[in-house]
């Protein structure tokens, strides 16, 4: 090609079938480029100025036989020349051999230009529209987008992802609330920057992100959409957690930016504080979180209102249809995702097609995967039909339900529709029984809508399944998560039957967690040898806490060789937690020498647990100094229990000012747990003036959990006001536990009405101790038959795990139903 001087134009060579794809793509790189200075009639330092780089990389970039520009050069020429920066970005990545800067592959993902909204989970919102003179497939339209507060927010995080430094924010909202599309707002000013975006899905969301976190290169969006399902994995999430934490802390391996989304349940669940001495299984979820949350909110202020109405002036369809059903409650996201005509589709659904529904709502609540097989689904529906409904069912009564919950509602959703797992690719490879993936359903499988899943998790969290949905689970699914989950499930309602045959099948499809609970059954009813054998069939499926009982038999038995050799297995398994587990156990039986040993080996592979029990030691020997640098080298590592420890330390060697300190500092970065652990040590210690001064810095932190502390300090105090208005001040941030505490009050002023109410109304929103709160006062009312009444409806809601007579320790459902409840909640008779 000749520019309008009658030479050649630069970077225009000849292109011809000989060249690799390569060379070619750089000369057509090359010749774009040429053709846009010329067009624009700028000189090359010109154009290195409007480029914002140098004239020699300008150079470089348009002559020929100089190396590939690279992508951050591409990019910044194409801003310039106001050229379509996608396609020279994808000119350079074939120029460059699919490398990225400096000759290596590039990390997972792709530009985030190349990616659809709606293929990165953003709800789609109205019907596909195409031009009336194409015969193209119509595209999905986004919907205008309105700003928020919580947008704000992650801008600030974009901007610093831009400069550098490297972030992480969670969206925190429920169903369709808007949390995918804030996220895929906020990248935009990212896509013109040359940067990447990964979203891990194939095979399983954890899997890819297992597998692939530790190739993410700088400049990339990890997308973690429904983030409980990477970090809440049962086999995988708390490695999940920590492989982002390291992403995020390691310098050279950023700038990246992780955006989550999660519901609130969820959320509680991850960073919920156990109790002292229970399990864990959450802890590097919960520091990943702590912090980085931003709620959204479930409904459009005024001034969003306002700005959704000016974009529907401006000719927003969507919008304009949005606001004419939701304009009173600012729910718009809701109903662009399509959530009210789930809910209408629900509660206007054919009886057969209503009991699919909520069968698949039961099954989604009590831990059954995403993926419904249509058989189970099929069976388990019969129990909830009518005796009427169920005899005017014809031949063709799934087929015809299936059809009808298909349809799509507004927002191209379906109430229930039919989906395809991805099939698992992985290259050929020896496999264990541990590695595995468990077996798919046979036939067809669906997935429930998020919007009827999330309802029914709330309307129905009351109510236990038929009999016909466990018949249905005990013969149709396999995967071994779901069958334990349902055992666990059963168990809690005291469906003690079905929690026997569920278990046993769970132990059959390969259940770690099936199998140790049966090895335990049979070590408490003394089969040792039962015992050992279970536990070796649940430590070859990948249970490194079977390895690890296994280790402890040994050690009980004098053969120490046995355990280590053991619990270096469990190790090399999970890492280090095993040995820490190890050397507590040496460390408890005197053996101080083992413990540092095993302590040492497990801080070497990166345990932060190792180097708190090795300051531990430390301090027990007399070496304060030594205590203290090793817990804050692992406080450095991101361990804020460190930080609690130092307090606690401090505060008893007489530095309380040194301790409050500490605790103030940690609080300051989101940690509030060190003013939380001070504050209760000083309430041992019957300091109550120190404990509140504590509990209130935590609140005006805006740790409002720490109001109920306060609430309780003032009750000892004889203030019942005052802690009666901070139980409510609590219970209006949305802690129902204050409920209860309030209830307490009224009940111990005779207010058994009020304190009735108030229970009532904590378990209606989900506190499972509730009904056991109501079932007592009942109980020392002489109401035996209202307390037996709700000690039913506990068990039927899930929570009978603290249930014990008013007067006694005795677990009341096991005194009045030994063998358990059938699922209508009628005594189950004797079976062996």
């Amino acid at each position: 090609m000749m520019n309008t001087d009658g030479h050649q134009a630069l970077g225009d060579g000849p292109v011809n079938d000989e060249q690799q794809p390569s060379a070619q793509a750089l000369v057509l790189l090359r010749r774009q480029l040429a053709e846009g200075v010329a067009a624009a009639r700028l000189s090359k330092t010109q154009l290195a100025a409007k480029a914002d780089v140098s004239r020699t990389t300008v150079y470089e970039a348009l002559r020929d036989g100089g190396p590939v520009p690279t992508l951050e050069t591409v990019t910044a020429l194409a801003r310039a020349l106001k050229l379509p920066a996608q396609e020279l970005q994808a000119l350079q990545r074939d120029a460059a051999g699919g490398e990225g800067e400096g000759g290596e592959r590039p990390g997972p993902g792709r530009p985030i230009g190349e990616w659809e909204p709606h293929d990165l989970e953003v709800h789609p919102a109205g019907p596909r529209t195409a031009a009336p003179d194409s015969s193209a497939l119509p595209a999905r339209v986004l919907p205008g987008y309105v700003p928020r507060d919580h947008d704000r927010q992650l801008e600030k995080a974009v901007r610093d992802a831009a400069e550098g430094r490297s972030r992480i924010v969670v969206l925190v909202g429920t169903s369709s609330t808007g949390k995918t599309r804030a996220c895929w707002e906020a990248v935009q000013p990212l896509a013109d920057r040359g940067w990447r975006l990964w979203h891990p899905f194939d095979p399983t969301r954890a899997e890819a992100a297992l597998q692939d976190l530790h190739h993410v290169q700088p400049r990339t969006v990890v997308w973690l959409n429904e983030a409980q399902h990477y970090i809440g994995n049962r086999a995988a999430g708390e490695q999940i957690a920590a492989a982002v934490h390291h992403l995020l802390v390691t310098p050279e391996r950023g700038p990246v930016l992780v955006l989550a989304t999660l519901w609130p349940e969820y959320a509680h669940q991850y960073m919920t504080v156990p109790a002292p001495g229970g399990e864990d299984p959450h802890s590097r979820a919960r520091e990943l979180l702590s912090g980085r949350t931003l709620s959204i909110p479930d409904s459009f202020d005024a001034p969003a209102l306002t700005a959704a109405a000016a974009l529907a002036d401006k000719g927003d369809r969507l919008l304009a249809d949005a606001l004419t059903r939701a304009h009173t409650n600012g729910q718009i996201t809701q109903d662009l995702a399509g959530a009210p005509e789930l809910l209408t589709r629900y509660q206007q659904a054919s009886p057969a097609a209503r009991a699919l529904l909520e069968a698949a709502m039961d099954a989604r609540r009590l831990g059954v995967g995403l993926h419904l097989p249509q058989a189970f689904l099929t069976d388990a529906a019969t129990d909830y039909l009518s005796q009427t409904d169920y005899d005017q069912l014809t031949d063709n009564w799934a087929e015809a339900a299936f059809a009808e919950l298909a349809e799509p509602v507004h927002g191209k959703q379906a109430p229930l529709r039919r989906t395809t797992p991805r099939p698992l690719r992985r290259p050929p490879a020896p496999s264990t029984a541990a590695g595995l993936p468990a077996p798919g359903p046979a036939g067809p499988v669906f997935r429930l809508a998020d919007y009827l899943e999330e309802h029914g998790a709330t309307t129905r969290r009351q109510l236990c399944p038929p009999a016909s949905f466990w018949y249905a689970a005990h013969t149709h699914l396999t995967h071994p998560d779901d069958l334990f989950n349902l055992t666990v499930a059963a168990k809690d309602r005291h469906r003690l039957q079905w929690a026997h045959h569920l278990q046993h099948r769970a132990a059959d499809h390969g259940s770690t967690d099936a199998l140790f609970r049966l090895a335990k059954i049979r070590e408490q009813d003394g089969d040792r040898e039962g015992a050992e054998a279970l536990y070796r069939r649940a430590a070859d499926h990948g249970s490194t806490d079977a390895l690890f009982r296994l280790a402890e038999i040994r050690e009980q038995d004098g053969d120490r060789e046995g355990a280590e050799a053991l619990a270096g297995q469990a190790a090399d398994h999970v890492g280090p937690s095993v040995l820490v587990s190890v050397a507590k156990i040496r460390e408890e039986a005197g053996d101080r020498e083992a413990a540092e040993a095993l302590y040492r080996q497990a801080a070497d592979h990166g345990s932060t647990r190792a180097l708190r029990g090795l300051a531990g030691l430390r301090w027990i020997a007399g070496d304060w100094e030594g205590a203290e640098a090793l817990y804050l080298q692992a406080a450095d590592h991101g361990d804020t229990f460190a930080l609690l420890q130092i307090a606690l330390r401090r505060e008893q060697a007489g530095n309380r000012e040194g301790a409050e300190a500490l605790a103030r500092q940690a609080a300051n970065h989101g940690v509030f747990k060190a003013l939380f652990g001070l504050a209760l040590w000083r309430r041992f210690a019957r300091d109550w003036e120190g404990a509140e001064t504590l509990y209130r810095q935590a609140a005006d932190h805006g740790h409002t959990s720490a109001l109920i502390n306060l609430a309780e300090l003032r009750e000892i105090a004889g203030d019942r006001q005052g802690a009666e208005a901070l139980y409510r001040q609590a219970a209006d941030h949305g802690h129902t536990s204050a409920l209860i505490n309030l209830a307490e009050l009224r009940e111990s002023a005779g207010d058994r009405q009020g304190a009735e109410a108030l229970a009532r109304q904590a378990a209606d929103h989900g506190h499972t101790d509730a009904l056991e709160h109501l079932a007592v006062w009942r109980e020392r009312n002489g109401d035996r038959a209202g307390a037996e009444a709700l000690y039913r409806q506990a068990a039927d809601r899930g929570s009978t795990q603290h249930v014990h007579w008013a007067n006694n320790d005795s677990h009341v459902l096991e005194t009045l139903w030994p063998f358990g409840l059938d699922p209508d909640g009628t005594p189950t008779p004797r079976w062996h």
